[in-house]
C-alpha cells in the first residue's frame, strides 16, 4: 500500500494553504478532493473580502490569524500577481448608539493591532458623498481579492514543492493510528487505500461528519454541525462608492454590507438564514427574490439613493457553523494532537469568516505544530 507524509482532505482555500505549507516544509503531501476541481465548496461562495481583523475578540485565533493571514495574503498577491485591491472599508453609524459601537470597535481594532481612523460626518462624506452617516470608522487595510486566482497560486506553489492533487477522491472511512510510528489508513469511495503519517481534515461543511467516520477519534471531540446561509443581491448599474461600506455591528451579525468586486460591481449581503438541514447535501443554494425586501430598508439606512428595483438575486454561501442560532459564535476550532490525543491528526472545525483571509496563517500554525 502507498504511504504518504501528509494527506489533506479538502481543496478549498484553507486545505490548499495547509497543503502548500506542509509541502514547502518538506513533507510529501497529497490533497484529496471529492469534487473535480479546487474551491468548489464554501470557497466558491464567499464575499472575496480581505478582512482587516477589527471584529474579533482580542487574543482569539480569529483575531490573531486574520491579522497575520492578511499580511501573508497581500504579500502572496504581490509576489504571484493575484488580482486584488486594498480599497479600504467604512463602517458607518447613524445613531448615537451606533457611534458608541464604532468607538468600541476602534478600541478592539487597537487591541488587535489593526489600523483604523475615526471619521466625523464631513470627513466620511468627503470620501463617499452618497453616504448617509453621522460618523464612520475607516479601515484602510481591508481589501478584495480574486479568490480563485488566490487558490490557483496556492495550488501552483504546492505542486512546485512536490505536492499532488487527487480530484474525485472522496474519503469514506479512516482507521486512525494511536502510535506516532504507525500511519493512519484512509479508504476512498473507489476502494483504494492510502496510508499517511499526518492527516488534516479541512472538509469545511463536511468536516464534522468526516471526523465522525474516523475510527479511533472519541466522539466528544467532534462538534455538531449547523448551517447558516448567506444570500447576496447584485446591484444593477454601478455603485457610487469606492470603499466597502458596513453598518455599525449589532450583536454577532455584521449587518447587510456593500462589497465591491474587482470590476467595480456592487453586491449586498450576506444576510443570515439558519437552515433546518442536517447534511450539506440537503442545502438549497437558490436565492429567494422575496428576501430582497428586507435588504432595501437595511441598505437605505446608509445609502438613501438606492433605486427601487435595483437589487437582483445573485448567489448564496453557507457558513460551516459549529454553534446553534441562539449561541455565541465560538472561535476557530483547530484541533491538534495535544487536544484530542491522536498523533498526526488535525481537525479544522467552524472555519467560517475570516477563513479566507486567515488561510495562510492557519496553514502556518498547522505546519509549525506538526
Amino acid at each position: 500500500m502507498d504511504r504518504v507524509g501528509a494527506l489533506v482532505i479538502g481543496a478549498g482555500v484553507v486545505g490548499l494553504a495547509v497543503a502548500r505549507a506542509l509541502a514547502q516544509a518538506g513533507r510529501e503531501t497529497i490533497v484529496a478532493e471529492a469534487a473535480d476541481g479546487i474551491g468548489q465548496g464554501v470557497s466558491s461562495r464567499n464575499s472575496e473580502v480581505i478582512h482587516a481583523g477589527l471584529y474579533y475578540q482580542p487574543g482569539s485565533l480569529k483575531a490573531k490569524l486574520c491579522v497575520r493571514g492578511k499580511e501573508l495574503l497581500y504579500a502572496l498577491c504581490a509576489s504571484h500577481g493575484v488580482e486584488h485591491r486594498r480599497c479600504g472599508k467604512l463602517t458607518v453609524a447613524n445613531s448615537e448608539a451606533e457611534v458608541a459601537a464604532l468607538r468600541a470597535l476602534q478600541d478592539r481594532a487597537a487591541a488587535n493591532g489593526v489600523p483604523v481612523q475615526f471619521l466625523e460626518q464631513r470627513e466620511a462624506l468627503a470620501l463617499e458623498p452618497e453616504l448617509r452617516c453621522i460618523a464612520a470608522l475607516s479601515s484602510p487595510s481591508t481589501g478584495i481579492v480574486d479568490s480563485h486566482g488566490f487558490m490557483l497560486a496556492l495550488q501552483g506553489d504546492l505542486e512546485r514543492a512536490g505536492g499532488m492533487m487527487a480530484f474525485g477522491s472522496r474519503v469514506v472511512s479512516t482507521r486512525l493510528s494511536t502510535r506516532a510510528s504507525e500511519p493512519h489508513l484512509v479508504r476512498f469511495a473507489d476502494g483504494s487505500e492510502l496510508a499517511c503519517d499526518l492527516l488534516v481534515n479541512s472538509a469545511a461543511l463536511h468536516a464534522p461528519a468526516l471526523a465522525r467516520s474516523f475510527e479511533g477519534l472519541d466522539a466528544r471531540f467532534v462538534p455538531r454541525e449547523w448551517f447558516a446561509k448567506g444570500n447576496y443581491y447584485a446591484l444593477a448599474g454601478r455603485a457610487p462608492f469606492t470603499h466597502l461600506i458596513y453598518p455599525a455591528p449589532a450583536d454577532a451579525h455584521l449587518g447587510t454590507h456593500l462589497t465591491l468586486d474587482l470590476g467595480g460591481q456592487a453586491k449586498f449581503g450576506p444576510d443570515i438564514e439558519w437552515l433546518d438541514v442536517r447534511t450539506p447535501e440537503e442545502i438549497d443554494y437558490q436565492v429567494d427574490p422575496a428576501r430582497s425586501e428586507g435588504f432595501y430598508a437595511e441598505v437605505r439606512r446608509y445609502w438613501p439613493g438606492l433605486p427601487d428595483g435595483a437589487l437582483a438575486p445573485s448567489y448564496s454561501g453557507v457558513r460551516p457553523k459549529i454553534h446553534a442560532p441562539n449561541e455565541k459564535a465560538p472561535d476557530f476550532r483547530i484541533d491538534l494532537p495535544a487536544f484530542h490525543g491522536v498523533p498526526g491528526l488535525v481537525n479544522l472545525f467552524g472555519i467560517e469568516s475570516p477563513g479566507l483571509t486567515s488561510s495562510m496563517a492557519i496553514a502556518e500554525l498547522v505546519a509549525a505544530s506538526m
